[in-house]
């Protein structure tokens, strides 16, 4: 993971940087020198969104920076420092307030990072100076998080495999004294996983079901489900080449959950907190599942394979029945579902689904508070009769070409009774580089469920 760029000490040599709405600029500017008034103009900067403007000394160093946050951003702006200042030392000297210290490290962290496994960095990312109010030790955590999920989301499928994932997942266990129990090819079907088994049979890495625990038994109990597709072919129904390029990311559920699962682990949260992942590859070979199939689940009912490429519901509708077992008093699962989500959200909004009301009003207020954006759709009930089959006791598809995600959601909720649950339609990437989000693999939802647990359980 990328070393965060976070300093504890002050630093006399730091830089301070000034960021301000366009709405104060002219009050900020007016009692400066007639110097830096003029580079101002000249570069006709008057602290619009995301501009940047480097105050330079006379003998060529950088004696300011002024950063433009237009009339509407927020903290996440503030990544964009990390990813286009020069390195050094920064403070951040000057900043509205209705901006919190603490989401401006967070969203400075995120900007540094990089995926080094295969190429370093091309330059040293800068360094924030803690100040006023910043809980650099909360945004180390929450960064941290985020930098692993995005690890595992960047690294392409001949290093994250179905055994790759597992020892990831392992360790993780291991460095925050958790339980750890894997299922493993055939161990599944003798444990009644038998969709798991059916929909990653054919890959040459064994599918599997992961599971960690952690936490006072008696505590509130919290289960984090994550679809871990290692690679998705689309199996017998094939994908396209382009739609097959970015499928390295359709672990990007099991990313986000293994690694919000260690957030609360390493943050020491007072839950019982349960992490499984149903790992696969949906691959292609003479022991493949086929569409037409019918397959059981754990939980009993019959699945009619309507596409193979609707796997990732399929794995979890196991790993979903398994987590309910439990009786969780909160479940959340994250999977990249469907294309669907993002022709109706785009890549940076993630839809998420529930029944629950107050759980649905706590995520809306913490993703704002996180800048971790989320918006709630529909679980229709209409819809739900669109995925009769009938030779068996659903399909995996709805009849319509439309609402897939909604679909998506509709079959999970089948397989769930816990007493409180939320679905995200996770994409896991950034198609190209955004304020704190560099280009390629992310941990859409991450930091506001984070929010959300953290403000339920110690500020409740």
């Amino acid at each position: 993971m990328t070393d965060l760029p976070l300093l504890d000490a002050p630093v006399a040599a730091a830089v301070p940087i000034h960021a301000m709405r366009t709405s104060e600029w002219e009050a900020w500017i007016s009692g400066r020198a007639e110097s830096l008034r003029k580079l101002a103009q000249v570069h006709d900067f008057r602290a619009q969104g995301g501009r940047i403007l480097v105050v330079p000394t006379t003998d060529g160093e950088i004696e300011r920076v002024l950063f433009g946050l237009g009339d509407k951003a927020g903290s996440m702006a503030f990544g964009a420092l990390a990813q286009q200042l020069p390195a050094g030392d920064y403070t951040i000297a000057w900043a509205p307030r209705d901006i919190d210290p603490t989401q401006v490290a967070i969203a400075w962290a995120l900007g540094a990072y990089a995926f080094e496994r295969y190429k370093p960095r091309k330059r040293q990312a800068p360094r924030l100076v803690g100040g006023d109010g910043m809980d650099l030790n909360e945004a180390r955590l929450v960064a941290e998080a985020v930098h692993l999920a995005r690890d595992l989301v960047n690294t392409p499928a001949n290093d994250m495999g179905p055994d790759a994932l597992h020892a990831k997942a392992q360790a993780v266990a291991e460095e925050c004294d958790a339980t750890f129990e894997a299922f493993v090819g055939d161990e599944l079907l003798a444990h009644n996983f038998p969709m798991i088994h059916a929909v990653g049979r054919a890959a040459k890495e064994a599918p599997r079901l992961l599971r960690l625990t952690w936490g006072d038994e008696s505590a509130q109990r919290v289960t984090l489900v994550g679809k871990g597709v290692t690679f998705d072919s689309g199996g017998l129904d094939i994908k396209p080449d382009s739609g097959m390029r970015l499928m390295k990311k359709d672990m990007g559920g099991a990313a986000v959950a293994l690694s919000l699962g260690r957030l609360i682990m390493r943050a020491k949260l007072p839950v019982r907190i349960e992490v499984i992942l149903p790992v696969v590859e949906n691959a292609i070979s003479g022991d493949a599942f086929r569409p037409g199939d019918v397959v059981a689940t754990r939980k009993g009912l019959k699945v009619e394979v309507d596409n193979t490429d609707a796997e990732g519901r399929l794995i979890l509708s196991d790993a979903l029945t398994l987590a309910c077992e439990g009786a969780p008093d909160l479940l959340l699962d994250f999977a990249t579902l469907t294309g669907a989500a993002r022709v109706a959200l785009g890549p940076d909004i993630t839809p998420f689904y529930t029944d629950d009301e107050a759980l649905a009003a706590d995520l809306a207020s913490a993703a704002k508070e996180a800048a971790d954006p989320i918006w709630r759709l529909p679980l229709w009930d209409a819809y739900d009769a669109d995925m009769d089959s009938p030779i068996a006791d659903l399909k995996n598809t709805g009849d319509a070409g439309m609402a897939g995600s909604i679909y998506g959601g509709l079959f999970l909720r089948k397989f769930v009774t816990a007493k409180s649950w939320a679905h995200f339609d996770i994409y896991a990437w950034t198609p190209r580089e955004r304020p704190g989000r560099p280009a390629g693999g992310d941990a859409q939802a991450l930091r506001a469920c984070w929010r959300m647990l953290r403000d339920r359980i110690i500020h409740k």
